[in-house]
């Protein structure tokens, strides 16, 4: 196996280790679920910190998530399509906060690496997600008030304040299908509506 093999064997088998043990996580723990002998993570990473890091950066490409949104046919109603980019979005919510919560809750904190304190704006991830939701709205762009770019950040702002659920933010949370209802016809009845 090469090294470089190596390594992502061990991101592999680190992120579900995060998530269930956050930081405590131990190098025996990791060397036991990637099946290698526990000196070859210190061979293959400087220290366990450089591990988190990696397995952490890793678990945040939503390429799962490009997936689902790459897969939602352009042909369908606009509703459809925004309701499969919010099922999406909200997995790759739900596997981000999960994990720096748990990570937060053990004492770790990933932005204390040089490269994150470098970094000016959403990460790289995110911004392709924003993209490609931008590109669920170019067949009704000639019928937007926006441009796809904006109406795609601005559905995302929507979907990320209705994931906050801390103190101060209320409990509940809406539906993809209702948060999409909202987003495209608003928050006011019109007519017979009930």
């Amino acid at each position: 196996m090469s090294p470089e093999d190596r390594r992502e064997a061990l991101v592999l088998a680190t992120i579900p280790l995060l998530l269930e043990h956050g930081a405590n996580v131990t190098t025996s723990q990791i060397a036991k679920a990637a099946e290698v002998a526990e000196g070859t993570v210190f061979r293959a990473f400087k220290d366990k910190r450089e591990l988190l890091v990696s397995a952490l950066k890793r678990a945040m490409e939503p390429d799962t998530e490009l997936d689902l949104i790459d897969h939602i046919p352009p042909t369908d109603p606009i509703e459809q399509r925004l309701i499969g980019a919010v099922n999406a979005v909200t997995g790759y919510l739900n596997r981000m906060w999960s994990l720096m919560s748990v990570l937060r809750d053990t004492g770790f904190d990933p932005h204390d690496d040089e490269d994150h304190k470098e970094r000016k704006g959403p990460p790289e991830g995110m911004q392709r997600v924003m993209g490609r939701i931008a590109g669920l709205f170019e067949p009704d762009a000639a019928q937007l008030r926006v441009e796809p770019a904006l109406a795609a950040r601005l559905l995302m702002g929507i979907v990320f304040t209705n994931r906050m659920q801390h103190e101060g933010f209320g409990e509940g949370v809406a539906e993809p299908e209702q948060l999409v209802e909202l987003f495209l016809h608003g928050t006011i009845r019109t007519g017979g509506e009930k």
